[in-house]
C-alpha cells in the first residue's frame, strides 16, 4: 500500500503555515533584525576580504604604529603592516573555521539524534551513552590539549572542533524527533504504509528544523569564542591571521597603541553579539508566549523570577536557550 497525496500533504501544509508565521515573528524583533545585519555586515567583509584590502596582511612595508587615518584606516602595527588588511583577512579566516566546523557538526548531531530519537532501542542507548561521555569532557580543554600534542593548524582545528561540537544539537534532536514522530500526521503516513526512511526524512525532520535553527547561532557563536580564545593563546594557525590572534598580537603595546586590539576586539564582540540577538529572536519566534511570560513573572517577582523557568526541550518545539550549547 502506497501513501496517499492527501497523507503526505498534511505535515508539509502545516510547515508551510508555521513557517510564514515563524519568519513575520522574527521579523517583527528589531534585536533579531539587528543581529542579523550585524552578521551579514561581517559575512559580507570577510567575503570580500581580497577586494577590500589590497595590502598583503603579512607585508611589513609601511611605518610602524601609525594612527587610523585616511590612507591607512586602522593604522599599522609594529612591523609596519596595515591593521585593516590584517583584520579583514582575519575576519576571512574565522568565518572560514566556524563555518566548517558548523557545517561538519550540525550533520553528525542531525544525522546521530534523528537516529536515536526515531530508532530508539539500543541504537538510541548507544548513542546517548556516546553523547553523555563527550560531554563530560569541557571542549576548550580538550582542543588546548589536542592542538599543543599534534601542533598548530587550522585543518585539525576544523576536524577537532567539528567532531566534539555536535552533541547538544543530537541531544535536542532526539527531544524533537520523540515529539515530532507521535504526532497525528505522521502516525496516518505510518497506517498508509509509508516506508520509515521516508517518514523521518519528508515528515519529521522537516518539523524539527525550526529548533535546530534556533539553536544553530548560538553554536556558532560559541564556536568563534573558542576559536578566538585558541588563536589568543597561540594554537591557531601562524600562517593565517584570525581576530583572536591579532588581540593577541596587540597585547604588549595596549598602553599606547589602543587601534590595534581595538578593531579586531570591535569585530568579534559585534559577530559574537549578532549571532547571540538572532538566537534569542529565532526562540522567541518560535515560542512566541515565553518572552512576554518571562517579562511578567519578572515584573510580579523581581529580577530572580526568570531563574525558575523550566529548561531543556520537552515540549514540541520548546527550545529554551538558558546557556551555551555543549557548555
Amino acid at each position: 500500500m502506497t501513501e496517499t497525496p492527501r497523507a503526505a500533504d498534511i505535515g508539509g501544509a502545516a510547515l508551510a503555515s508555521e513557517g510564514a508565521s515563524f519568519l513575520r515573528r522574527f521579523l517583527r524583533r528589531p534585536d533579531g533584525v539587528a543581529g542579523l545585519a550585524m552578521i551579514l555586515a561581517v559575512a559580507l567583509v570577510g567575503l570580500l576580504a581580497g577586494r577590500l584590502a589590497d595590502a598583503d596582511p603579512r607585508a611589513m612595508a609601511y611605518p610602524t604604529f601609525l594612527r587610523p587615518s585616511g590612507r591607512y584606516l586602522m593604522g599599522t602595527d609594529a612591523v609596519g603592516r596595515d591593521v585593516f588588511s590584517r583584520v579583514v583577512h582575519g575576519i576571512a579566516t574565522s568565518l572560514t573555521v566556524v563555518v566548517s566546523v558548523m557545517f561538519i557538526s550540525t550533520a553528525i548531531g542531525l544525522t546521530l539524534g534523528a537516529l536515536a530519537g526515531y530508532r530508539g532501542g539500543v541504537l538510541d542507548s548507544l548513542i546517548m551513552r556516546v553523547v553523555d561521555m563527550m560531554q563530560s569532557v569541557p571542549g576548550f580543554l580538550l582542543a588546548i590539549v589536542v592542538v599543543s600534542l599534534l601542533g598548530a593548524g587550522y585543518d585539525k582545528l576544523i576536524l577537532l572542533l567539528g567532531l566534539t561540537s555536535w552533541t547538544f544539537l543530537a541531544r535536542l534532536v532526539r527531544a524533537e524527533v520523540l515529539s515530532v514522530k507521535r504526532r497525528e500526521f505522521v502516525e496516518s503516513a505510518r497506517s498508509m504504509g509509508a516506508p520509515g526512511r521516508r517518514i523521518l526524512v519528508h515528515h519529521v525532520l522537516p518539523n524539527v528544523a525550526p529548533a535546530v535553527v534556533v539553536v544553530l547561532p548560538l553554536m556558532a557563536s560559541r564556536l568563534v569564542l573558542i576559536e578566538a580564545g585558541l588563536a589568543f593563546l597561540g594554537l591557531g594557525d601562524p600562517e593565517n591571521v584570525s581576530l583572536g590572534f591579532l588581540i593577541s598580537e596587540a597585547q604588549p603595546h595596549l598602553q599606547y597603541y589602543w587601534w590595534l586590539s581595538v578593531f579586531p576586539g570591535v569585530v568579534l564582540v559585534a559577530l559574537v553579539l549578532g549571532l547571540n540577538l538572532v538566537g534569542e529572536a529565532l526562540n522567541d519566534a518560535l515560542n512566541p508566549g515565553q518572552g512576554a511570560g518571562r517579562l511578567a513573572r519578572g515584573r510580579r517577582r523581581g529580577p530572580e523570577a526568570g531563574s525558575a523557568q523550566p529548561g531543556g526541550a520537552s515540549q514540541p518545539g520548546d527550545v529554551t536557550l538558558l546557556g551555551t550549547p555543549g557548555s
